[in-house]
């Protein structure tokens, strides 16, 4: 019986949609244009955060260690580093690797530093990279209470800027994927009113025969689910191509290879893409269906 009453559901909620095919199709058109905007900020706000995220993490601080301190010595100040919850990443810079890249730096002049080839007066020093830039002033506090630490050098600058854009994107997205959401659940459930509108006769009569508000509104629910559905999937095959095509463009563009920076492949963020656009289309479908079935139920 139960099973019978749930195919009635179902059935009804396809009918639904194909009943009122105009509006059907111009709901579908609305959102699968909203969803792609939403899509298009959810990939650019993704692919900021992966660019920020990986600045961030080769935003190293240089720890550099006293001359006098033995191998032994040197090899447990770095055990320590590592050994820290905030730490990423830590790198040891002998004296020549340090001259080295002094000397990349200065580029043509470097013959400057010819005279420290037999006596290199630079200290060695740890770099560290860190998994949260916001813990960069605690790790280094914590680091400048080690033993044999001579002093740190970050760019406190940066990091602080780094993190100010990224909280930015986070909020700017997260509000304008809000609004878009609101304006989803708005087209869809003034979509289904039409329906419910055209059926308000039928719903009267079922509700003085004994039928429960439950098995009234299911089916415009379904309908809500269908629509959303569908255009989530629609909306994630356009989406992806677009993606795609203009992710290739820019990743063989000069400019991206000059600041050495690579995007996030669709592949990569489909799980993701997949489980938000269909949360997103049946929640979208269910509230906008429950939020025009009020008027009607109330007899």
């Amino acid at each position: 019986m139960r099973f019978n009453i749930l195919g009635y559901l179902i059935k009804e909620g396809f009918r639904n949609v194909f009943k009122n095919k105009k509006s059907t199709i111009s709901s579908l058109t609305i959102m699968c244009a909203t969803m792609l905007v939403f899509g298009i900020f959810f990939l650019i706000g993704e692919n900021v955060n992966y660019i920020i995220n990986t600045v961030e993490q080769a935003q190293g601080i240089e720890v550099f260690i006293e001359t006098d301190a033995t191998e032994a010595e040197i090899e447990e100040l770095g055990t320590k580093i590592r050994a820290m919850d905030a730490v990423n990443k830590v790198e040891y810079v002998t004296k020549e690797q340090a001259l080295n890249r002094l000397k990349d730096r200065l580029k043509d002049q470097a013959y400057v530093l010819e005279i420290y080839e037999e006596n290199n007066i630079l200290p060695t020093s740890y770099i560290v990279t860190l998994t949260d830039l916001s813990k960069t002033k605690e790790v280094q506090e914590e680091i400048l209470t080690f033993d044999h630490v001579k002093r740190i050098e970050s760019s406190d600058q940066t990091i602080s800027t780094l993190l100010k854009i990224a909280n930015g994107i986070r909020i700017g997205t997260g509000v304008f994927l809000l609004f878009l959401i609101v304006i989803s659940v708005f087209i869809i459930s003034n979509t289904i009113k039409l329906s419910v509108h055209s059926r308000r006769k039928e719903i009267s009569i079922m509700k003085y025969v004994g039928a429960t508000n439950s098995f009234i509104r299911w089916p415009f629910i379904i309908e809500g689910i269908i629509i959303g559905v569908v255009a989530a999937l629609l909306s994630i095959i356009i989406i992806g191509l677009l993606y795609n095509l203009v992710a290739g463009q820019i990743m063989e563009s000069s400019v991206v290879a000059l600041i050495n920076i690579s995007l996030l492949s669709f592949s990569e963020m489909f799980n993701l893409i997949i489980c938000v656009y269909m949360g997103l289309g049946i929640g979208v479908g269910v509230l906008g269906s429950a939020i025009s079935m009020r008027k009607y139920l109330e007899v």
